[in-house]
């Protein structure tokens, strides 16, 4: 059955686009590109070593909206492509917007994890849960 709504979750790694890409070339379909930012700790952010979340959102949403604006020939112009920004685990993230959104594909990079644990280096931390706990099936591009 061909999904109506792919989610790609989008950290800004060459995997990721590679997803991104994935997802645009293969579904005909909406596209919502999730990048999760990471909690920091308080301290951090009354030291003045972070800039404040507001600005960390916004700066996140940007450098997802210049990379999907390259990811989407001209072409395609049957897939619709939003991009949504959540904070978080990225894990939790996704399985988050899940639950909350009507989606029905997971499209994911995988990152190598340490030496030793082959499944965590063949799919990456993040993915191995997301395709674990995940309702919905999940594509994993490496």
């Amino acid at each position: 059955m061909k999904p109506s709504h792919v989610l790609v979750g989008f950290d800004g790694s060459p995997l990721a686009e590679r997803a991104l890409k994935h997802a645009v070339d293969v579904y005909s379909c909406r596209v919502t590109v999730l990048n999760v930012v990471l909690p920091v700790d308080a301290s951090m952010s009354e030291s003045g070593v972070i800039d404040e979340e507001e600005r960390r959102v916004r700066d996140a949403r940007e450098r997802v909206e210049s990379v999907v604006g390259g990811a989407v020939p001209a072409e395609e112009e049957d897939v619709e492509i939003e991009v949504a920004v959540e904070h978080g685990d990225p894990a939790g993230a996704i399985l988050g917007y899940l639950e909350e959104h009507d989606v029905d594909h997971v499209v994911m990079g995988g990152h190598g994890g340490e030496r030793g644990q082959l499944t965590k280096r063949l799919l990456g931390a993040t993915s191995m849960v997301v395709v674990g706990e995940a309702p919905v099936s999940v594509t994993v591009v490496r």
